[in-house]
């Protein structure tokens, strides 16, 4: 069996969340751990940010983990959100005019 590298969170994907997720794998990925350490943590109520449980899933908020990797009021936040705006309005526009076809 060969060990896979863990990839970190970017700004980007963080930002790019909705306002609730599941904690696995994004809390994991932020914090640079595994799935059974995210899960031991949050059963302890250890992880970095609050965890809530709904039905079956342990869910966090985007707002929570921004905050925890200091991106709720960079600079930085602001311009990859403008960046996925950005993608994502000619994104919306290719798909019309081709849709007119």
């Amino acid at each position: 069996m060969t060990a896979t590298a863990r990839q970190g969170l970017s700004a980007a994907e963080a930002l790019a969340l909705p306002v609730m997720f599941n904690v696995w794998p994004t809390v994991g990925r932020a914090c640079g751990i595994g799935r059974t350490s995210t899960f031991a943590l949050a059963a302890k109520n250890e992880l970095p940010i609050p965890i809530f449980r709904v039905g079956g899933q342990l869910r966090a908020r985007r707002t929570d983990l921004l905050a925890f990797l200091g991106l709720e009021n960079s600079d930085a936040a602001a311009a990859v959100t403008a960046t996925a705006s950005n993608e994502h309005n000619t994104e919306t526009a290719v798909q019309q005019i081709e849709g007119a076809r």
